[in-house]
């Protein structure tokens, strides 16, 4: 059973509940998902589609949280929820998430316990699999991210100390940040050569094109900040970048054009 979270009836996601009946689902595994949940009432049971054949994973009840992963990783569901009562839930976005954990850094805490148990039960199951180091390095391997290439739009930021020049793509979204020297995985845009300092965080923020412009969003976990033109802005909420504007991460300052 996940940790318990629990969530005062006057705190800003009180309003924010879906209700759910019996065999509905909430989410399937592959679908994008910029929410997480927790079991206000009923069940929900989290399983994942093999070979044509269900494989459960869990059932979570009252007080359990899921889907917190699509927040901090913005990567594409893992597994279906699906209600195995009626339930209720409340929803909680990257913002209010944020809110949450500066409000409760307990919230965190319970999430870091429940993704160590998740990563330690992996490791089990690896060592039950595989029978030897090769095959260990060639899943690992497999595993790993691949870098897609994106192909460059009008808007770029610029470091004038450098002269370096990072190209923002035409459509979609790419990921600030500085190089995990532990995966070797690299963000999409890494300010890993410009931020000596390590002021930046790994997974910083993103930019995303929206119609002919640019927006900016900083990640949950990001520290020093993430400014424009000066003044820091809220994480989890977009705003709009404009030709000249100035960025700054950490410690990282840019400058955007937009051709």
């Amino acid at each position: 059973m996940s940790p318990e979270i629990v969530v005062s009836s006057h705190g800003p996601s009180a309003d924010r509940t879906l209700e759910v009946a019996a065999g509905q689902y909430v989410f399937r595994e592959g679908e994008l998902g910029t929410e997480m949940f927790i079991i206000q009432q009923g069940q929900v049971e989290i399983f994942q589609v093999v070979a044509d054949r269900e494989r459960h994973l869990a059932i979570l009840e009252k007080g359990d949280f899921f889907g917190e992963m699509s927040i901090l990783e913005e990567l594409p569901r893992n597994a279906c929820a699906r209600a195995s009562t009626s339930a209720r839930l409340i929803v909680i976005d990257s913002a209010t998430f944020d809110s949450m954990l500066r409000a409760n850094p307990e919230i965190g805490v319970r999430i870091m316990r429940k993704l160590s148990r998740r990563v330690r039960t992996t490791d089990e199951l690896l060592r039950e699999v595989l029978d030897s180091e090769e095959e260990r390095l060639d899943l690992a391997t497999k595993l790993r991210p691949q870098v897609v290439e994106v192909e460059p739009g009008p808007g770029s930021l610029g470091h004038a100390e450098s002269g370096s020049v990072f190209h923002l793509p035409v459509s979609g979204s790419m990921t600030i940040g500085r190089q995990d020297p532990v995966t070797g995985i690299s963000p999409e845009l890494d300010l890993t050569a410009v931020d000596p300092e390590r002021s930046s965080s790994r997974r910083h923020a993103k930019m995303y094109r929206e119609g002919q412009g640019y927006m900016l969003v900083e990640d949950i976990g990001a520290t020093n900040g993430t400014f424009l033109n000066g003044k820091r802005i809220r994480t989890g909420v977009p705003v709009e970048v404009k030709a000249g504007d100035q960025v700054r991460f950490g410690l990282v300052e840019l400058s955007f054009s937009c051709d």
